[in-house]
């Protein structure tokens, strides 16, 4: 009965060994995990900004809907945050890819499983964040529904891998620039003012927020976050548009790696 399920052993070892190790990696460096989180407060410093805006009456959003709003966006950032390009240049250009290549795994697992395993040892801080956040905010306490929860954690995953798989295509360039983190720096920009971490799309004028939802940017933040607080959108072409987007980008990374290893070993790797 064991024999049809054999070929799963080896990608369980690998994901199980994979993530115990960079999970004890991650956290044995506790101190430098919470700058990064405080880092990642911005959301929190425009949440009272929006919030004494909305005073108003006349942004279309509640005040405490801004509150909530910026405390999922918050969220949403720490558990989709991604530095694969700085890591994947720096092997690049150090040398440090070649012995990575004779290994029978392909280095992005390496990547993600890194990636992944920083997700669960930022989870109790992000818990007594998110605890603090009520403790100085209780009118805003609010539990998502069912549907919200369902649905908020599956666009945050397909976000985060969204964000990994793009991010790391832009890190192929690698190969060929000694500084591919300047182009990942130029698309922050958009990513920024389109993701939804700045506003909610719903402040936006509706021709330019048309525009907005075809591109990638709303669904690494705004429309996760949207799910978790209950703000209207579109699920189907949420979800489309984030495989649709990771499906290019897949593509594009592929070809681009074949590409570059040939790129690689002709500077005599």
């Amino acid at each position: 009965m064991a024999a049809p399920w054999r070929w799963l052993y080896r990608p369980w070892r690998i994901f199980r060994v994979f993530s115990v190790i960079y999970y004890a990696y991650m956290v044995e460096y506790r101190a430098e995990l919470i700058l990064w989180m405080l880092s990642g407060s911005f959301p929190l410093i425009l949440m009272g900004l929006w919030n004494q805006a909305a005073q108003s009456g006349q942004m279309g959003l509640q005040p405490v809907e801004f509150v909530r709003y910026f405390l999922a966006v918050f969220l949403a950032r720490q558990f989709t945050v991604v530095w694969v390009i700085w890591e994947f240049e720096k092997e690049v250009v150090q040398g440090k890819l070649s012995p990575l290549l004779l290994q029978p795994i392909d280095p992005v697992w390496r990547h993600f499983f890194s990636h992944f395993s920083e997700r669960f040892a930022r989870l109790p801080f992000a818990i007594l964040l998110v605890g603090l956040f009520f403790w100085l905010y209780p009118d805003a306490i609010w539990m998502p529904t069912l549907y919200g929860w369902f649905w908020g954690l599956i666009a945050i995953t397909l976000s985060f891998c969204l964000r990994f798989i793009m991010q790391y295509t832009f890190a192929m360039l690698a190969f060929w620039v000694e500084r591919a983190t300047a182009i990942q720096q130029f698309w922050y920009l958009f990513y920024i003012f389109l993701s939804g971490m700045i506003a909610p799309l719903e402040l936006f004028p509706p021709a330019v927020r048309e525009f907005v939802l075809w591109t990638p940017f709303p669904y690494m933040i705004y429309f996760p976050a949207s799910l978790l607080v209950g703000l209207p959108v579109d699920l189907g072409r949420g979800l489309v548009t984030i495989l649709f987007w990771g499906g290019v980008s897949l593509a594009i990374n592929r070809w681009l790696w074949r590409r570059g290893l040939r790129h690689y070993s002709g500077m005599g790797a």
